[in-house]
């Protein structure tokens, strides 16, 4: 018999009652030490008192009014997006799968009204993943993500990661946009080599193509920028943020150049909760926080601080681990076992990780987490490999 939630999750048996920073709270009381934050959502890490100030502030005055009308809390948000990045302006949704359907129309009715109809190719890549909906399963063209849901919608090319010589020769007089994640989440924590962006960055303005990032969980000072690409010098044309954006509050947003964005003009696109006042007024308190230079600063020694211990891991258990690969607070263990058992083997230790593809698990804590707990989540991550050491004998 069918549950009355729709069975699609392959649940973990456990279940939160309370949060306190990056600390979870089960049912029987029991503390676990949370190194997914709701897959890099929790940016600053469960119940952050600022966040919890905002929400209730907001809360009491004004959740939805719709976009009929002017929105104050959405007006500053978007003006704080516009001030940190390239972006001259920005839509917001819901969530990183809104965010890149925006993308992908974005891009085609730029074409069209620059008069080639014809541009409506989209390059994507090997072990990306931008959302569940028909146009971004479609974008990926995984058998994973697509079997069963077809026809899938056309006008979308998957090209493997890293190989430049196929990049340069798909992109042709049909290609519309590249569509790339800086540092692959789901795909297991893959970084692009900054010189790759920037070679990618060269091609798209060489061909005309535009350039689309999809920092949805790399974005939001994860990786010790405030956004991925910074690292490389380079912007894009359309960018995808959502997860960290709203610190565990449903948003996304599309930011774009004002000339990427030329073509969407009023009725071509919408959304009834998106830049709702509640989800924006908590998005502008993370934005200013996370932003902040020292803020950054600290995450990427906290994420120094964390591989370094990470790196003691690998040598200490060689039949469990293979190597630690990402950056900053965005950090993946590659592993000789099955991720699900290493995440498994944690759970009995209370502390909590992510499983991705290409055998890698992730480890996306609270940006703010404390030096106290990143040795915490050390040890245990220790005495879970331990365990694992001794399935093997």
């Amino acid at each position: 018999m069918i549950s009355s939630v729709l069975p699609t999750y392959n649940r973990a048996p456990l279940a939160f009652v309370k949060g306190e920073g990056s600390w979870l709270i089960a049912e029987d009381g029991s503390r676990y030490l949370d190194l997914g934050a709701g897959i890099a959502v929790n940016a600053l890490g469960h119940a952050h008192p600022a966040l919890v100030q905002t929400i209730s502030e907001q809360a009491a005055k004004l959740w939805h009014v719709s976009n009929v009308y002017r929105i104050p809390e959405q007006e500053a948000l978007a003006d704080l997006l516009v001030e940190h990045t390239f972006a001259d302006t920005v839509f917001f949704t819901n969530s990183g799968t809104e965010a890149a359907e925006l993308a992908i129309k974005m891009a085609r009715k730029y074409w069209y009204e620059k008069g080639q109809p014809q541009r409506t190719e989209i390059i994507a890549f090997e072990g990306a993943f931008h959302g569940r909906s028909t146009g971004a399963i479609a974008a990926v063209g995984s058998e994973k993500m697509t079997k069963g849901f077809g026809p899938l919608m056309p006008g979308f090319r998957q090209l493997p990661f890293g190989d430049h010589d196929a990049l340069r020769s798909a992109i042709g007089p049909n290609t519309a946009a590249v569509i790339v994640e800086p540092v692959q989440g789901e795909g297991g924590i893959r970084t692009l080599p900054d010189a790759c962006l920037k070679g990618l960055r060269d091609l798209c303005d060489e061909t005309g193509t535009l350039l689309i990032l999809d920092e949805v969980q790399c974005g939001m000072g994860r990786t010790g920028k405030l956004f991925a690409h910074e690292w490389s010098g380079i912007t894009p044309d359309i960018m995808m943020v959502a997860k960290g954006i709203g610190g565990g509050f449903p948003l996304g947003a599309v930011l774009a150049t004002e000339e990427a964005a030329s073509g969407m003009t009023a009725g071509t696109h919408g959304s009834t909760y998106g830049g709702n006042p509640l989800g924006c007024a908590v998005g502008a308190s993370v934005v200013r926080i996370v932003s902040d230079d020292a803020f950054l600063a600290d995450v990427s020694r906290k994420g120094g601080l964390f591989r370094q211990g990470l790196e003691g891991l690998v040598a200490a258990h060689p039949t469990v681990f293979e190597s630690v690969r990402g950056q900053g607070l965005m950090l993946g263990i590659k592993c000789k076992v099955e991720p699900s058992e290493v995440v498994k083997a944690g759970m009995a230790e209370h502390v909590l990780t992510i499983a991705a593809s290409d055998n890698v698990v992730r480890l996306l804590p609270a940006l703010n987490i404390p030096d106290a707990d990143i040795a915490e989540a050390l040890k245990r991550l220790d005495a879970a490999a331990t365990r694992l050491d001794r399935n093997a004998a």
